[in-house]
């Protein structure tokens, strides 16, 4: 508890949980605002079907599905148990492995698929795998969906098999169609769901629902740990072992949530999720698709929210780099005498430091607007990691480019990741290749100031040397997809 933290703050009552599970509303008391769903499922209701594999959102083994109300309709997401705080939870249906079994005793699809297919072996992180696929049954074959193997991968993204069965657990997704659809009453939840009330505005955990409710607790408790997704906050809990008087948690706010395509591009909401703000930038840049399934597996990008990884500011985050390079510009909001008054700038003008920004104490980040992509534009983002899949990068970059009627540089921009203290922007870089021919010899001219512009550090993910060549390597590499040559990548392989 920090010592700024006001006597009010430390009073602040906690609140009951309530949430959906086995079509009955769970309500537990008092439950630590620090207690992950793994942990109240396992310890509180006895759910332990769910396993801790890692803890940090890793493995997959803790996977489960939620589902919420949305535009009326009911919306299953897989998240990873282990770092949600289970008052995130609150109004929500939970499901997992064990409650996939029909209520006359037959098999879900999911379970005839990984038996029939043997898809099994040590079983420890089957039951994650079944929620990821229930996922997938719930969202795509259930609409009609044919589940082919690319599909299949994407969705079991975030789940790690210890035993490498993942040829026959690929073959189980591809054969969900195969067997009888069960028996859903989604009406029933619905109503369920419903009838579970809001969690009281002044409580230690407050979730409020309106975007002038939220800024204005943020001004009464500036000193309260705002989430906005929990991906990076759960690690702090379950590894650093944090504790928190009051939670602030943003993704109740409609208005927060929100996708708007504008005539001048797209205004992303700051708790709108991963998947759905990188879905939306994809619709508008079909190259990112790579790079969005590089991310994070889909566990991690259907619980983290755009804004919370904008905020959170890690100069390893991958979002930050690929906005800076698409000229992105972030709205802070805060409350003033009952209005919302708000302020923007370009998103590589807000950090200040490592994991520091410019926000005011009772400022938050509200939207993230980026421009509609030009006729002709390129734009490509790459990810460097040791692992291809669900990895920490090493090193990003994204470019972004138009030419003019000449072949000459009218606009440039790149962002980098991984190179500084913040995410920034290769202003040096860009300033070499503004208004010149876009052939080899400017690229490599621009690649050597790429070398010089920034000062990396050596840690347990690369050298800083490693780095510096990594960097203009990409840039080659950009210059190279300009010119049409075919790369052999992984995905290519694959």
């Amino acid at each position: 508890m920090s010592s700024g933290e006001s006597s009010a703050e430390k009073l602040a009552p906690v609140p009951d949980l309530a949430f959906l599970h086995r079509q009955r509303v769970v309500r537990l008391q008092q439950v630590p605002l620090e207690r992950t769903l793994l942990e109240v499922l396992r310890e509180d209701l006895h759910a332990c079907d769910t396993k801790e594999g890692c803890a940090e959102g890793d493995c997959g083994a803790c996977t489960v599905v939620l589902g919420e109300i949305e535009d009326g309709a009911l919306r299953y997401r897989a998240v990873n148990s282990c770092i949600r705080m289970a008052h995130a939870t609150h109004g929500m249906a939970v499901w997992t492995a064990q409650d996939l079994t029909q209520a006359d005793g037959s098999q879900h699809p999911v379970q005839a698929a990984l038996l029939s297919q043997h898809a099994t072996q040590c079983g420890f992180c089957t039951p994650g795998f079944a929620m990821s696929l229930f996922g997938l049954y719930q969202n795509r074959v259930r609409q009609g969906h044919t589940v082919d193997r690319t599909m299949a991968e994407e969705h079991l993204s975030g789940n790690l098999c210890r035993c490498t069965g993942y040829r026959a657990i690929i073959d189980a997704a591809c054969s969900l169609g195969d067997y009888p659809a069960p028996q859903q009453d989604e009406g029933a939840t619905r109503a369920l769901l419903q009838s579970i009330p809001d969690q009281a505005e002044d409580s230690a955990y407050a979730q409020p629902r309106s975007m002038l409710q939220l800024l204005a607790l943020r001004a009464a408790y500036p000193q309260a740990q705002v989430v906005a997704g929990c991906t990076d906050v759960g690690l702090w809990v379950t590894k650093q072992h944090r504790r928190f008087a009051r939670v602030l948690d943003t993704t109740a706010v409609a208005e927060l949530r929100n996708i708007e395509k504008m005539k001048d591009g797209l205004r992303i909401g700051a708790a709108a999720t991963l998947e759905a703000a990188y879905a939306a930038l994809a619709q508008q840049w079909p190259t990112l698709r790579r790079f969005w399934h590089r991310f994070a597996g889909l566990p991690v990008r259907n619980a983290g929210t755009l804004g919370g990884n904008i905020a959170n500011g890690s100069p390893i985050g991958d979002s930050m780099p690929l906005l800076i390079a698409l000229n992105a510009r972030v709205v802070l909001a805060r409350a003033q005498g009952g209005a919302i008054v708000t302020r923007e700038m370009a998103l590589e003008d807000l950090y200040t430091g490592y994991r520091q920004n410019c926000m005011a104490a009772d400022e938050l980040l509200a939207w993230v607007e980026v421009p509609a992509p030009q006729p002709g534009a390129w734009m490509s983002a790459y990810k460097i990691s040791k692992r291809q899949e669900d990895d920490i990068s090493a090193v990003c970059l994204a470019v972004h480019l138009q030419l003019d009627a000449q072949e000459r540089v009218a606009h440039i921009s790149i962002g980098a990741g991984g190179v500084a203290a913040t995410p920034v922007r290769a202003r040096q870089s860009e300033a070499a290749l503004l208004g010149k021919i876009w052939d080899q010899a400017g690229v490599q001219t621009a690649q050597a100031v790429l070398l010089q512009e920034f000062s990396p550090i050596s840690d347990m993910r690369a050298s800083a040397d490693y780095r510096r060549q990594v960097l203009g390597n990409l840039l080659q590499r950009f210059w190279l997809e300009t010119q049409g040559q075919a790369l052999v990548t992984l995905e290519a392989l694959a």
